[in-house]
């Protein structure tokens, strides 16, 4: 499945939770993929676009990086599929 984070920086972590992340990478564990990633003008807030095997996989990677932001977890349906889902009356 695929998961948006919302990733929102704690008031003057950036610098550290960017030297974390070169030192130690993204640190996501097996099951997790990386897909891609934007970060707002103000480099406040990222958005991530995650895939895995399971929710709890992603708690686990979040429990690594929440002393340095707040992350959200939503579960993110493929284009098609969310379309039906919302719209599941009109493909009726």
């Amino acid at each position: 499945m695929q998961y948006m984070i919302i990733e929102k920086f704690h008031e003057g972590k950036v610098k550290a939770l960017y030297q974390r992340f070169d030192e130690k990478g993204r640190m996501v564990p097996d099951g997790v993929k990386y897909i891609d990633s934007w970060i707002n003008e103000d480099v406040t807030i990222c958005y991530q676009l995650m895939e895995s095997r399971t929710k709890e996989l992603l708690n686990n990677w979040i429990e690594q990086w929440k002393d340095l932001a707040d992350l959200k977890l939503s579960r993110s349906l493929v284009r098609q599929k969310q379309r039906k889902r919302c719209c599941s009356q009109i493909y009726e």
